[in-house]
C-alpha cells in the first residue's frame, strides 16, 4: 500500500514539474530543438548525407566477389541428334536430350585482382563525397539555428516596439488630457490642443502598425518551428550567449578556417574530383580477375552433366579514342575550379568573421550609450511637462521631449537585441553555433 502511495506521489511530482516547464517561457534552446526536428530543408540535407554514406558503402562492396546464378528450362519441337551420314557408316546417333525438353543451370563467381586503382579510387571518391555532404548537413543545421535565432529576436523586437508604441499612446493621452483641461480654462490656445491630438492620432497609427508587425513576426517564428502560424508563444527575453567564443579576432579567424563546413565540403568535393580522374585513367589499364563457374546441362551425350571451371581473366582497353583521357582531364578541371571556389569562400569567411566581430563591438558600446539615454529622456520629459505647466515651456518642446523618449526606448531595445544577435552571428561565422 505504501509503495502504491509513493508511486502516486512521484508521478504527481513529475507531472507537476512537466506542467511547470510547459507553462514557463519558451527559450531559444527550446526553439532550436523544435526547429532541428521540423525543418524540411535540414531533413533533406540529412537524407542526402545518408545517401552519400550508402554510396560509399556500395563502392567498398566492389572489392567483394560477385556471384551470379542462372537457369533455364527449354521445350523443343524435336530433340536433335548428331548426324554421322558423312562417314558412310550405318551409325544412328541417339537424341541429344532425353525428350523434347531439357534443363540448364549455371553459377559463376568473379573476384577482381587488379584494376589499375579503379576500385580504390572509386571508394576514395565516394567517401570524400560522403564527408562533404555530411559537412553540408552540419552547416545546414547551424544555418537553421541562426535563422531561428533571428526570428526569435524578431518577435522580441516587435513586441518591445509594440510596448513602446503603447507607452507613447498613454503618454500622449495624458498630455492631451492635461492640455485639454488647460484649454477649457482658457490657459492655452486651441492650436496647441490640436497639435497634441494630431500627435496622439499618429501614435495610435504607429501602435496599429506595431501590433501588426508583432503578429507577422510571431507567424514567421512559428513557421520556422513547424508550428501553426497562429500559435501564441511566451518567449523568454534572455537570449543565450554562445559558449567559449574567443574575443580575439585572430583566434576567431583561425577557428573559422578550421570549423566552417563550407570549406570542408569544398575540400572534399575537390578530393572526389581528383579520385574520379584516377578512376577514368585506370580504365585504360589491364583489369585482372579470378573467375570460377559451375554449369549443369541435362543431356544424353556427355558422360558428366556438371562442369566446374576456374581461370584468370584479363581485359585491356588498348584504344578507346581518348575517352578516358579526356574525361580524366575534365574532372581535373573541375577539381581546380573547386579549389578556386574554396579559396574565394575562405576570403569571404574571413570578411564575415571580421564584420561580425566589429558588429559585436559596436552593439556592446551601443548598449551602454542607449541605456544612459533612456534615463536622460525620461528626466527631460518630466522637466518639459513641469515647464509647460508653469507656462515657461512650449507645446513644441513638450512633444519633442516625448519623441526623444520614444526614440531612446527604441534605441535601447534595439541595441540590446542587436548585441545578442551579433554574438550569435559571430558564432555562426566562426562555425561554432
Amino acid at each position: 500500500m505504501k509503495v502504491g502511495v509513493l508511486r502516486v506521489i512521484v508521478a504527481s511530482l513529475f507531472a507537476g514539474a512537466m506542467c511547470a516547464r510547459a507553462l514557463g517561457a519558451e527559450t531559444l534552446e527550446d526553439a532550436w530543438v523544435r526547429a532541428l526536428e521540423a525543418d524540411r530543408g535540414l531533413a533533406a540535407a540529412r537524407s542526402q548525407a545518408e545517401a552519400a554514406e550508402l554510396d560509399a558503402a556500395a563502392a567498398r562492396a566492389q572489392r567483394w566477389p560477385t556471384i551470379a546464378v542462372g537457369g533455364s528450362y527449354t521445350w523443343l519441337d524435336e530433340s536433335p541428334a548428331f548426324d554421322f551420314s558423312f562417314t558412310g557408316l550405318p551409325i544412328t546417333a541417339p537424341p541429344l536430350f532425353g525428350g523434347d525438353d531439357f534443363a540448364m543451370g549455371q553459377a559463376a563467381v568473379s573476384v577482381p585482382i587488379y584494376t589499375g586503382g579503379r576500385i580504390t579510387s572509386g571508394i576514395a571518391a565516394a567517401e570524400a563525397r560522403g564527408r562533404g555532404v555530411g559537412a553540408q548537413a552540419v552547416g545546414a543545421a547551424q544555418d537553421v539555428k541562426l535563422a531561428v535565432a533571428e526570428t526569435y529576436v524578431g518577435v522580441l523586437r516587435a513586441r518591445k516596439a509594440l510596448a513602446v508604441a503603447d507607452s507613447n499612446v498613454r503618454s500622449l493621452e495624458a498630455l492631451a488630457g492635461d492640455i485639454g483641461a488647460m484649454f477649457e480654462s482658457e490657459l492655452v490656445p486651441k492650436n496647441e490642443l490640436l497639435a497634441v491630438e494630431v500627435a496622439l492620432a499618429d501614435a495610435r497609427q504607429n501602435r496599429l502598425r506595431a501590433a501588426n508587425a508583432a503578429e507577422i513576426a510571431q507567424a514567421a517564428y512559428n513557421r520556422r518551428l513547424g508550428e501553426p502560424l497562429d500559435r501564441p508563444a511566451d518567449l523568454a527575453e534572455a537570449v543565450p550567449a554562445p559558449d567559449a567564443l574567443p574575443a580575439e579576432l585572430d583566434v576567431l579567424l583561425r577557428q573559422a578556417l578550421e570549423r566552417r563546413t563550407e570549406l570542408a565540403a569544398l575540400g572534399e568535393q575537390a578530393e572526389a574530383y581528383g579520385q574520379l580522374a584516377r578512376v577514368e585513367r585506370s580504365r585504360v589499364l589491364p583489369q585482372l580477375s579470378v573467375n570460377g563457374g559451375y554449369t549443369y546441362l541435362e543431356n544424353q551425350f556427355l558422360d558428366d552433366e556438371t562442369v566446374a571451371t576456374a581461370g584468370v581473366g584479363v581485359q585491356w582497353a588498348l584504344f578507346d579514342g581518348g575517352q578516358s583521357r579526356k574525361r580524366a582531364a575534365a574532372l581535373e578541371r573541375n577539381r581546380r575550379a573547386t579549389q578556386e571556389q574554396r579559396a574565394d569562400v575562405e576570403s569571404m569567411i574571413a570578411l564575415q568573421v571580421r564584420q561580425a566581430w566589429l558588429d559585436v563591438e559596436e552593439t556592446r558600446q551601443r548598449v551602454g550609450v542607449s541605456g544612459d539615454a533612456v534615463g536622460q529622456a525620461e528626466e527631460n520629459l518630466r522637466i518639459a511637462r513641469e515647464r509647460y505647466g508653469a507656462g515657461l515651456g512650449t507645446q513644441t518642446q513638450l512633444l519633442e521631449a516625448e519623441t526623444l523618449r520614444v526614440r531612446a526606448l527604441t534605441n535601447r531595445d534595439d541595441a540590446v537585441l542587436d548585441a545578442a544577435l551579433a554574438r550569435l552571428r559571430l558564432a555562426r561565422a566562426a562555425g561554432v553555433l
